[in-house]
């Protein structure tokens, strides 16, 4: 292989990176605003049609389980889209993210989450967790063909997440 068709896989691989980075990015954005009436439509944009969604560890197994095939996975997010609304506020953070582009049409990728979330019942809670994470490239674009949730931590926080008390800001 010449040096140019080793840079052109090299530009590929990054290139490649970074549109599944973007589709885990569009994927939290989407859970942010889950809400009572929501389109799942873009949301499931982002599986396969033979995706898993998977909880991993004793407490995610237990609450999410497993589900097989972009039906599946649709009717687990269709309970958030129901009324009464869940979530008062959700926000996701992804961290730590590692990459690796293993063909033209494979990818897997790594990163730590933090939710922050405020149900409609008022109690507040911050969860972290180990998100692993599968992609295959499918018409052009890189889509999540198995996503593995695995509980680091829950903790129930005594406040919600947003006051609405002003900013703290210097005086003038």
């Amino acid at each position: 292989m010449n040096e140019l068709e080793q840079l052109r896989q090299r530009v590929g691989a990054l290139e490649a990176a970074r549109e599944v980075s973007g589709c885990m990015h569009e994927y939290m954005q989407l859970c942010d605003y889950l809400d009572e009436g929501f389109d799942l439509d873009p949301l499931m944009e982002l599986f396969t049609e033979d995706a898993i969604w998977e909880g991993k560890g004793k407490r995610y197994a237990a609450t999410f389980g497993r589900r097989e095939g972009c039906a599946a996975i649709r009717a687990m997010f269709a309970k958030y889209t129901l009324p009464p609304a869940h979530f008062a506020l959700n926000v996701h953070f992804l961290t730590s993210e590692k990459v690796e582009v293993h063909s033209e049409t494979e990818a897997a990728g790594t990163w730590v989450l933090l939710q922050t979330a405020t149900f409609a019942d008022g109690r507040s809670q911050l969860s972290s967790a180990l998100l692993s994470v599968a992609f295959r490239r499918e018409k052009g674009r890189w889509k999540i063909s198995r996503f593995c949730t695995t509980s680091r931590f829950n903790r129930p926080v005594q406040s919600p997440w947003d006051c609405p008390q002003p900013l703290p800001v210097p005086k003038e």
